[in-house]
Order: C-alpha cells, then sequence, then structure tokens
C-alpha cells in the first residue's frame, strides 16, 4: 500500500512572534501580519453591512434573515483563513471547516431568491408564482429535456436540490478530519484510491454539483421576477468567492516541489497552504466590499424608522430552524410522511422520482393517450395567472 507523504517536517520553528525582546520581520512574520491585517479590515467592513440591516433598516425578516447569513461569508473565511496560516501545520483541520459555511452561504442564498419571487405573487407565495410558467428547457447539460414547473413535486425537489449540500458538506468535512486525525486523508498526496481523499472529493463534486444546477435552474425560471433585485451580482459575490479559493489552492498544490521548495521548518505543502491561506485574507476584502454593495441595505431602508434592537436580527441569522423545517419537510414529503398536493396525479402520490418530480419530457413524441392526443402535453398551455384562477383545476396538472 502507498505511503502518503507527511504534510509536516519533524523540525518545529520554536520561536514566537516576538523573539527575545524584538521582532525578527522574516517572511512568515510578514505574512502573519498581512494576514491578521486583511481579516481585521474583512470585519470591519463586514460589520458596518450587518450594524446597517440590523441596527437601522431591519425591515423584512424572512429576507434580511438570509442576507445576514451571505455577509458573514467573507469575514468567517478571512478569520479561518488567518488561524490556518498562523497555525499552518493544521491546515487541512481548517480549511475543512471553513468550506462547510460556503453550503450555509448557498442555501440561504436559494431562501433568499424564493422570498423575492414569493413577494411577486399573490398571499406571497413563490408557487403562485410559478404558476404563471409553462414548461421550459433546462439549462446545460440537459437542455434537451423539458420540465414543467407547475408539477405537485417541483419546488420540494428543487429546495432539496441545494438544502442537501448543508447536510452533505459538514458530513465530507466530519469524515475528513477524522480521516485527518488518523492518517487515511492524504491531503498532501496525490489521488490515490487507497486513501479517503479521492472519495469524500467525490461526494462533494457530485453534491455541490447538484445544489449550483438547483440555483441556476431557479434563476433560469424566475429571472422575470427578480428584476430589479440584482440576483446575478448577489450569486456572483458568492460563486466568486467560492471560485477564487478553489482554483488558486489548485494553482497553489501545482507548484508545490516545482517553484515552491521546502525549508528546515516548512514543507512544500506547508507553504503552499500559507500562501493560500494568506491570498484569502487579502481577497476577502474586495469581496466584503463587493457584498455590501450587493445585499445593500438601502433596500430596505425606512424614512424615519425606528431603530430595532440588533438582537432580533442576530438572533435570526444564526438560529436556522427554517433550514431543518425546510429540509426536514422535503425529506418527509418524498417518503410520504406529508399529504399531496391536490394538483398531483393518483400515479405520482406513489414514487417520486426525477422524472415526476420536475415532470421531465424529452423532445421526441411520446406514446399516444387513449384521448387521441399524440403527446400528453399536447395543446396545455397555462394561462396568465390570477388569483382568481390559482385553483388546482387551472393549472396543467
Amino acid at each position: 500500500m502507498p505511503q502518503c507523504p507527511s504534510e509536516n517536517t519533524q523540525i518545529v520553528d520554536q520561536s514566537s512572534f516576538w523573539s527575545a525582546g524584538s521582532l525578527h520581520w522574516d517572511e512568515h512574520r510578514i505574512g502573519w501580519a498581512i494576514a491578521g491585517s486583511c481579516a481585521a479590515v474583512t470585519v470591519l467592513i463586514s460589520l458596518v453591512s450587518v450594524l446597517q440591516h440590523c441596527r437601522r433598516n431591519y425591515t423584512n425578516r424572512a429576507e434580511q434573515r438570509q442576507i445576514l447569513r451571505i455577509l458573514y461569508m467573507p469575514p468567517i473565511y478571512a478569520v479561518i483563513s488567518f488561524f490556518s496560516y498562523r497555525y499552518f501545520r493544521s491546515f487541512t483541520y481548517y480549511s475543512l471547516i471553513q468550506v462547510v459555511y460556503e453550503a450555509v452561504t448557498l442555501s440561504a442564498f436559494l431562501l433568499l431568491l424564493i422570498e423575492y419571487v414569493a413577494a411577486t405573487a399573490s398571499g406571497h407565495s413563490a408557487e403562485h408564482a410559478i404558476a404563471r410558467k409553462d414548461k421550459h428547457a433546462l439549462p446545460i447539460p440537459f437542455c434537451c429535456w423539458r420540465y414543467r414547473p407547475t408539477k405537485a413535486y417541483f419546488m420540494y425537489t428543487l429546495k432539496w436540490s441545494v438544502l442537501q449540500y448543508v447536510v452533505i458538506r459538514p458530513a465530507v468535512s466530519i469524515a475528513g478530519i477524522i480521516c485527518q486525525h488518523y492518517g487515511v486523508l492524504c491531503e498532501a498526496g496525490s489521488y490515490s484510491v487507497h486513501f479517503a481523499k479521492v472519495y469524500l472529493d467525490s461526494i462533494d463534486f457530485v453534491s455541490i454539483s447538484v445544489a449550483l444546477y438547483g440555483l441556476i435552474l431557479f434563476y433560469a425560471l424566475t429571472k422575470d421576477e427578480l428584476v430589479g433585485r440584482r440576483p446575478l451580482s448577489k450569486f456572483l459575490a458568492i460563486k466568486l468567492i467560492v471560485m477564487a479559493t478553489f482554483y488558486q489552492s489548485f494553482v497553489f498544490s501545482a507548484l508545490e516541489g516545482r517553484v515552491i521548495k521546502g525549508t528546515d521548518y516548512w514543507t512544500a505543502t506547508n507553504i503552499a497552504d500559507g500562501l493560500n491561506a494568506l491570498a484569502i485574507c487579502i481577497e476577502m476584502i474586495f469581496f466584503a466590499s463587493f457584498m455590501m454593495w450587493a445585499y445593500t441595505w438601502n433596500e430596505y431602508k425606512v424614512k424615519d424608522g425606528a431603530h430595532t434592537s440588533i438582537w432580533r436580527p442576530l438572533w435570526d441569522s444564526i438560529n436556522y430552524a427554517d433550514f431543518a423545517v425546510e429540509i426536514f419537510s422535503s425529506f418527509a414529503f418524498f417518503l410520504g410522511f406529508r399529504r399531496r398536493p391536490a394538483a398531483a396525479r393518483p400515479a405520482e402520490s406513489k414514487t417520486a422520482d426525477f422524472g415526476n418530480a420536475f415532470g421531465v419530457e424529452g423532445y421526441r413524441p411520446v406514446q399516444a393517450k387513449p384521448t387521441g392526443r399524440t403527446s400528453y402535453d399536447d395543446d396545455i398551455r397555462l394561462a396568465p395567472y390570477s388569483p382568481q384562477t390559482a385553483t388546482p383545476t387551472a393549472r396543467a396538472f
């Protein structure tokens, strides 16, 4: 069985930041100071955004609790990256903890979009807004298939496609921490079926791909309802953080042993990890500023509005009961613990696979039904939505 290369050297630098009463500005200490300063600036910028939402302009609890969760992303990434730079020998543990919040942010973004769409429909219901939609082609790479968003299972499946990541990503991180502790993760080595990294990364890749696909699907379906909300800017503020941290980690790993060389105290992996953490700390200043603009509090400003207590908004943002409710309701629905909507056909109430969840059909003609139509969906078009016609019988199943 191949051996995993060690991430750390046996020789440990025992000197502290302050040594012999004076500060020795070597490369590591300079990076330490830069990382700490950038993390502090990021926290300050994000704190201004959070306080403006909490203290003065907390006028829409359902939307702003999700915005607050998203605004926490840059400072959390910056602070964890600072500690992973400072305690570089434990970088893997910190990185596994850090990516967990990515799942929280993506889930909060979906729930925020749902709130935006619901605000455009009667009864503040996203389902009522979607009832106006006709069949659509799925996004790439499944664009040769169509789906009907008015299917009974659509919203449950859409929510679960994203919220599953907030369950799987922490589970993958916990498994990774355990594997790292027992030396079977092999974060520093190449991919090998003998180590856990290849399996955990595969699970994570599939999970986040499904989550991102669900977000893209919902955005493509409801982009008309999201006009004026700057959804693309809001999404980029999140996605650019994910992309930047992923690709730069790949670049630094590729430079190990080639451009990046080890020293007596730091292996090439230690140096690559440190550079990655330092870069994240610097980048988070810009991402925090971008988020301040994308998720501006001006959308919720009320003229001469009274100040609100800061504790209620903060509690709303860290109370993830709404996540639990959405996850459980979707999970219970597909297990059959909840009554199916009246719009569901009897045959669909028995199973809930991908096809009947999304109403997916290929473009090829399907077998004729007893009614004589060449396709079950032929000549079916949804009338423009109105509260008076939003009944189960007014929908195309």
